[in-house]
């Protein structure tokens, strides 16, 4: 089964987080281009088969695995599966809300861990496929990392490194034409808001109500929409576009 994957010429994109919200839209809009084949990454064995399970699709794969720390085995067992990396989508991240006066080290290192750790070394490990392919990584980041936001001085400093990290490397790597950027969501509609919403102990209803209310268009974003720009970005239609970060928010940081 290996040889007859490693056979196709098809490119092949890792996409971290990539079995749920943000990630799962991502790879479903590349499955139905019939050329892409996708190498979901996620730490929950349960949650990556129920993914798989979604997209129904012989030319996807789960790779269990914590990106903060599983970043070599990661991307070998992709090169072992499919033979090539053309596109490294850095989804995985965790939220964290709370004064500072509250965040703890442990809180600290679970935060930048996986926002920051997993996606420099899943991107240090995937750089030397890359240069082969001419691929392109897209980090997914935030508003946050633009602007700040009230109660959420850690979560923001992750964010806020993704972005100043996608600039710096999108420069060290055009000379390859390796393409570097970044997108920036606000509120999505993903388990990650979900969480949050149960935590408010609000009615569903006026939570989201209260959380659309600060976007111009009066709304938060499916997990399509910033699928779509990642799709766009990864594509060669966006062959001229590096190092940019793309505000994919309402109108929130206008």
């Amino acid at each position: 089964m290996v040889e007859n994957l490693q056979t196709k010429s098809d490119p092949v994109a890792i996409i971290t987080g990539g079995t749920s919200g943000i990630g799962l839209a991502t790879a479903k809009l590349l499955l139905e281009s019939d050329s892409w084949r996708v190498i979901l990454v996620g730490r929950s064995i349960e949650r990556g088969n129920h993914a798989l399970e979604i997209l129904n699709n012989d030319r996807s794969i789960f790779i269990a695995g914590d990106v903060s720390k599983d970043y070599s085995r990661i991307v070998a067992e992709s090169i072992e599966k499919f033979g090539r990396i053309d596109s490294l989508i850095n989804s995985a991240g965790i939220y964290h809300e709370g004064s500072i006066e509250d965040v703890s080290e442990n809180d600290f290192d679970e935060i930048f861990d996986t926002n920051v750790r997993g996606t420099f070394f899943m991107t240090r490990e995937s750089i030397s496929e890359l240069r082969k392919t001419r691929g392109n990584i897209v980090n997914v980041a935030s508003d946050a990392g633009i602007h700040g936001n009230y109660f959420c001085s850690l979560y923001s400093a992750s964010k806020g490194a993704i972005v100043a990290f996608t600039r710096s490397l999108a420069l060290e790597l055009a000379h390859e034409n390796i393409r570097v950027n970044c997108v920036c969501p606000g509120d999505v509609e993903t388990p990650m808001t979900e969480s949050q919403f149960e935590k408010s102990g609000m009615n569903r209803d006026e939570f989201f109500r209260e959380i659309s209310s600060v976007y111009p268009l009066k709304r938060i974003a499916t997990p399509d929409e910033i699928a779509n720009v990642i799709e766009f970005l990864i594509s060669d239609r966006a062959s001229f576009v590096t190092g940019a970060i793309w505000t994919v928010d309402g109108g929130l940081t206008a």
